[in-house]
């Protein structure tokens, strides 16, 4: 399996999913947009795409942020999803595939930023790439916005701050508004670029501060990853 990851930002990391690359003996390789790398000409190069998450939005244009091409970017997901290869987007990522599929992003109703329950709707209960999951489960958050959704997309899960946490567009391409790949390596850096506007934040009821977010135990929602992601191979071998 060939793994490429698209990263915006150095702080905004692969974490666990670059964990289950090496634990899996997959290969990886990576678009640094945020050094200005190239993204793929095409899907030949990848068998699963993983498009990462930033401080921007969709909307976010050139002249905004240099080095990140939203609709470049769109491109690449839809030439992903034509060519038949496993898609997935996480936070800004999630996003970016409902664009590319013609569904407009939103703002989530809460900024979300720490260790929270999502709760998994009925389809995602039935759905047995999240049967694992149970009916709820602690996951990681940084975020204030979340996915459109398409005619065929399915909510996978949600939470009490934001409506749309998972959503399945087909059985090869989800969109994760949470971030199950943290690790507390990656939350470091998160909060090494973030801590001025933390500090900000301190009234918001679904906002961790420093010591809490240091405290969090990752590993469950990690493991729980791994499980999908490898559900999600098996599926993508046997098409």
């Amino acid at each position: 399996m060939k793994v490429h990851f698209v990263m915006h930002e150095s702080f905004e990391a692969p974490g666990a999913f670059e964990d289950w690359v090496t634990a899996r003996g997959y290969q990886a390789s990576y678009s640094r947009v945020y050094n200005y790398d190239a993204l793929p000409d095409d899907a030949a190069a990848f068998d699963l795409l993983v498009v990462l998450g930033g401080p921007q939005d969709p909307g976010t244009s050139l002249e905004q942020c240099p080095h990140f091409n939203a609709v470049a970017e769109c491109e690449l997901i839809n030439k992903a999803i034509s060519g038949g290869r496993a898609v997935v987007g996480v936070c800004l990522g999630s996003q970016l595939i409902g664009e590319a599929l013609q569904a407009t992003f939103a703002h989530s109703p809460e900024k979300e930023i720490g260790k929270f329950p999502i709760h998994l709707t009925e389809e995602g209960l039935a759905n047995p790439k999240f049967s694992h999951f149970g009916k709820t489960l602690d996951v990681g958050h940084w975020h204030n916005d979340m996915p459109g959704l398409t005619a065929d997309a399915t909510i996978i899960a949600r939470s009490e701050g934001c409506p749309r946490q998972i959503v399945e567009y087909s059985p090869l391409v989800y969109g994760f508004q949470c971030h199950m790949e943290l690790t507390r390596d990656v939350v470091e850096l998160l909060i090494q670029a973030s801590e001025a506007e933390l500090a900000t934040l301190t009234d918001r009821r679904f906002v961790q501060q420093p010591a809490a977010l240091r405290e969090n135990d990752y590993t469950e929602m990690n493991q729980k990853l791994f499980v999908f992601l490898d559900k999600l191979v098996a599926d993508y071998l046997a098409q």
